[in-house]
């Protein structure tokens, strides 16, 4: 269900993740599905793997100073928001909202169902969900709707420099 591309075929978001991912001597470049994966579930089922080996990213907006809070979760895990608030809004003593499509867009250059946890237009304040770490291997979303790349949640905290840190709602 997947095909591989040369980089140049590839959408914009994809090659940006792409290079990303070369200039980070990652070993696994994005493949594009054939189908759209806009969910962590749909991801999961066109590559043949547990819905919790999807890293979805959820951004938020912490509203002190409008940035972006980008918490990368295990897919079959949901974000417990007050966890999140705690740990990234304490110092400001400010709040974190919901960001919509538009502000996703300005802040990660990525449309909702294909946000990357690399390559972003502005780097985010991110959060790594630790219930990840119960997988070998994860995917996450590569730029665009059927971008995705393989990686561990080692190589994920690597690409990223973020804190693994309990985000989640208790299963």
């Amino acid at each position: 269900m997947t095909t591989m591309n040369t980089e140049k075929s590839l959408p914009d978001g994809v090659q940006r993740v792409a290079q990303a991912l070369r200039q980070a001597g990652h070993a696994h470049m994005p493949v594009m599905l054939d189908d759209a994966a806009r969910t962590a579930q749909q991801a999961a089922d066109a590559l043949g793997i547990d819905v919790g080996q999807i890293a979805k990213s959820i951004i938020f907006r912490r509203k002190a100073d409008d940035a972006a809070v980008l918490v990368i979760t295990s897919g079959d895990r949901r974000v417990d928001e007050k966890k999140v608030e705690a740990l990234v809004c304490a110092a400001s003593g400010g709040k974190l909202g919901r960001a919509d499509a538009e502000f996703v867009k300005a802040k990660t250059g990525f449309s909702i169902g294909g946000v990357s946890p690399v390559a972003h237009a502005e780097p985010p304040v991110t959060l790594i969900d630790r219930e990840l770490f119960r997988f070998a291997d994860i995917w996450a979303a590569a730029g665009h709707p059927h971008g995705v790349f393989k990686l561990t949640p080692a190589d994920l905290e690597h690409l990223t420099g973020a804190a693994v840190a309990d985000v989640v709602v208790e299963p």
